[in-house]
């Protein structure tokens, strides 16, 4: 773990708050799920989670039963949706826990009664359709099949189908039709659905992007995922819903050491760059065993003082330089900013310099980058 005073991701918690409280507002009156998978997508599963209740969401979203097991041992209560599950996943701890899980097919529905009869207790299952995005869930061929086995099941008594849901590919691109064709599937497979006799509580599709972008894709909820961290899920999504997005990590460090370079000297592994004049270099103590992508290296600005500099010469495990200037004041102690600053840089700009997404730049920050909060309650 690094010294918190020497580099840390600061998580408002305030940000969090507001961001579920604007899409809550925006979506309304669907629910909002909080996705707080993948610690929170670096935040902090349990911090998340915790926000989100108190911010009023029924719902939480995780990818795994282990880390649905997280928010329960952590004394969360609430609804709690899991969707990740390998084939030869134990859901025995999912069930006896009143965490539901998710079936696609009908082996998994099947792991579900197993898990029922072995806790005696009811079974709480989701299912999951393949509505287009061709990863997870029944495939449409097979919807009919798993439809009637669940109802099997819940006139049982060990099973209870609790939802009926979906993933949308390309919501975050406006006019992409692959959205349409697969509100269209879904809304067959849940009308299908209900034919068959099941009544879920609760149907969902819509993802951020959706939530922010597509008001007829609500349904009785929406999954809220990168936007409740404050990052736009598309390019310009939140604009044009008129939603504002803060960013809810803030990723620093101090200035581990300033060092003067010669024009002509070699920086970093294999030189990469060349110091194109006399300058000053300064030291941050994050590399890419924290997630500091390499592939930032010459592409993206952090921010010093109160303006940006580059950072020079390839990332390294640990560490990286940054080019101060040739008349740079600044000293060994001094606060750097990678992302999160209301003035910028932004998890979206060094996702715009990776070639990436900002999910990837958040979720990626290490577990040896403390956390701390801040948090305005307390």
């Amino acid at each position: 773990m690094i010294d918190p005073r020497t580099a840390s991701a600061t998580i408002d918690t305030d940000a969090l708050r507001h961001n579920i409280d604007a899409i809550a507002h925006h979506v309304a009156p669907a629910q909002v799920m909080a996705v707080v998978k993948a610690d929170g997508y670096g935040h902090g599963a349990v911090t998340c989670a915790r926000v989100a209740r108190e911010a009023g969401a029924p719902w939480l979203g995780i990818a795994t039963i282990g880390e649905a097991l997280v928010l329960r041992e952590a004394g969360d209560t609430g609804p709690i949706l899991s969707w990740l599950h390998g084939p030869e996943e134990d859901y025995e701890p999912a069930v006896a826990d009143g965490i539901d899980v998710t079936a696609g097919t009908v082996d998994q529905l099947s792991s579900a009664l197993m898990a029922a009869a072995a806790c005696e207790k009811t079974a709480r299952v989701q299912l999951e359709l393949d509505s287009g995005m061709r990863r997870a869930g029944s495939d449409p061929a097979e919807w009919d099949h798993l439809c009637r086995a669940a109802l099997e099941c819940e006139q049982t008594g060990a099973v209870k189908i609790t939802g009926i849901w979906s993933h949308l590919a390309t919501a975050d691109e406006p006019d992409h039709p692959a959205t349409q064709k697969q509100a269209d599937a879904f809304a067959d497979a849940v009308a299908h659905a209900r034919s068959v006799g099941l009544e879920p509580e609760i149907v969902h599709l819509a993802n951020s992007a959706a939530a922010l972008g597509h008001p007829e894709l609500h349904h009785d909820a929406v999954r809220l995922g990168i936007a409740m961290y404050g990052i736009d899920p598309g390019d310009g999504c939140a604009t044009r819903a008129g939603v504002e997005l803060l960013p809810a990590m803030r990723l620093r460090a101090q200035l581990a050491a300033v060092r003067h370079v010669n024009e002509g000297d070699g920086v970093s592994y294999g030189h990469s760059w060349i110091a194109p004049h006399d300058t000053t270099l300064g030291l941050v103590p994050l590399g890419y065993a924290d997630g500091i992508l390499r592939a930032a290296s010459g592409r993206v600005k952090v921010r010093v003082g109160n303006r940006t500099v580059p950072i020079v010469g390839r990332v390294c495990m640990d560490q990286f330089m940054i080019d101060l200037g040739p008349d740079a004041p600044d000293a060994v102690g001094d606060e750097v900013t990678l992302f999160g600053a209301v003035d910028g840089p932004r998890a979206e700009d060094w996702a715009e310099g990776c070639d990436t997404i900002g999910y990837e730049i958040v979720s990626r920050i290490g577990g040896r980058v403390p956390r701390v909060l801040e948090d305005g309650d307390e």
